[in-house]
């Protein structure tokens, strides 16, 4: 009899119910059992786990790591999806192992080189994969000398944190005066040059940001799995322009993914993020973990969460070649059961709930007939 296989995700994204409902629906019919902690008792991933606990607010890195391996241990864990202090986590690999937990994470020297976007722009243009150019920047100085060298080459130039993740940070800079026309409608990325550098110039706090053009769509999100060998098993296109979300396969996107993943130890699930610079993608980012819309892959027929689990348990999925493209497809939102607040916060079965519990296609995913929505494509991206 097959044993049941555990598995922990720590303080993740709300959109992990799905990785967590791809889990318990594997192709190997296996039973799954899920486990979840957070510091947000209404995360909706704690409703959507078999047991779930309140994380301890304020520990430190390497308290924290002792935190996990208490429950790896207690909780008799297989396999752990850490995101919160994945670097300091992954430097303990055989002390999870000898607990009997398998950490589904890249290495340690992946995970350092891709925490700072300037190492990592570096690191990857040293193996032949384009990046935009890139000043990184620390005073106003620094920031107007970046700004006024892509204006003159006719850019748009933006800034975003050396350090971070999930576009925490990112702005445009405008020349533009603060108007009216920036208080209607929806908030805008756009700020103003002169009150950044006015900002700068008047603050105590340190800054560490990466100046660039602003790229251009299509955004490519391609989701790689990878092997402890660092032979990839999987490369899969996500494509982003506007409203539309699609796939590809189109080598131009997955070869500089490929490069990067087995080049750089990214085993099991990564996240590698591409736009257009002029006429050729550019890296535009690195995820060491696995991206919130992985599931999004399930359109192709593959099951990528429970793929990487049995590489994390030492089983070989083989290649996850897609049988075939979905459509393309909008992502919309949708009701998620929380639990119910009279929940003891240390150990919580999932709520039964009177919301439907929809599978993650439909949960998020609306399609779109292409050959309706042609014409309105630029609409879409323009409005999106």
């Amino acid at each position: 009899m097959v044993s049941r296989v555990r598995v922990w995700l720590n303080r993740t994204y709300a959109e992990n119910v799905f990785f967590m409902e791809q889990l318990r629906r594997n192709p190997s019919d296996r039973a799954v059992e899920i486990h979840a902690t957070h510091g947000d008792a209404d995360s909706p991933v704690l409703a959507a786990a078999d047991t779930a606990a309140m994380e301890p607010e304020g520990l430190s890195p390497a308290a924290y790591v002792e935190y996990a391996l208490d429950q790896c241990d207690r909780r008799e864990i297989d396999v752990f999806v850490p995101r919160l202090h994945q670097d300091a986590i992954v430097g303990h690999r055989a002390d999870f192992e000898a607990v009997g937990t398998k950490l589904l994470a890249p290495t340690p020297e992946a995970v350092a080189v891709f925490q700072d976007k300037a190492t990592a722009y570096q690191a990857v243009e040293a193996v032949g994969v384009p990046v935009p150019p890139w000043w990184r920047v620390r005073s106003a100085d620094e920031l107007l000398v970046a700004v006024e060298q892509l204006e003159a080459d006719g850019h748009k130039a933006c800034f975003k944190p050396a350090a971070g993740a999930g576009g925490v940070g990112f702005r445009v800079i405008t020349r533009a005066p603060f108007s009216m026309s920036h208080l209607n409608g929806f908030p805008s990325p756009y700020v103003q040059l002169d009150m950044v550098l006015d900002v700068l110039r008047n603050t105590d706090e340190d800054v560490d940001w990466l100046v660039m053009p602003r790229l251009e769509q299509p955004e490519v999100s391609v989701d790689c799995l990878t092997g402890p060998d660092s032979r990839i098993r999987m490369a899969i296109g996500r494509t982003k322009n506007g409203r539309r979300r699609g796939f590809t396969l189109d080598e131009a996107w997955l070869e500089p993914a490929r490069l990067i993943a087995e080049g750089f130890g990214l085993h099991h699930l990564s996240n590698i993020q591409f736009r257009m610079y002029e006429d050729r993608p550019v890296l535009m980012d690195v995820n060491t973990r696995p991206a919130g819309g992985l599931h999004q892959l399930s359109l192709c027929g593959v099951n990528a969460p429970w793929a990487a689990v049995q590489l994390a348990l030492g089983e070989d999925p083989g290649d996850l070649v897609p049988p075939f493209l979905g459509q393309d497809y909008a992502v919309i939102s949708a009701p998620r059961p929380v639990r119910t607040v009279s929940a003891p916060e240390d150990e919580v079965p999932a709520p039964t709930s009177t919301l439907p519990v929809v599978p993650a296609t439909a949960a998020v995913e609306e399609p779109v007939a292409q050959a309706a929505e042609a014409s309105a494509g630029a609409t879409a991206a323009a409005t999106a």
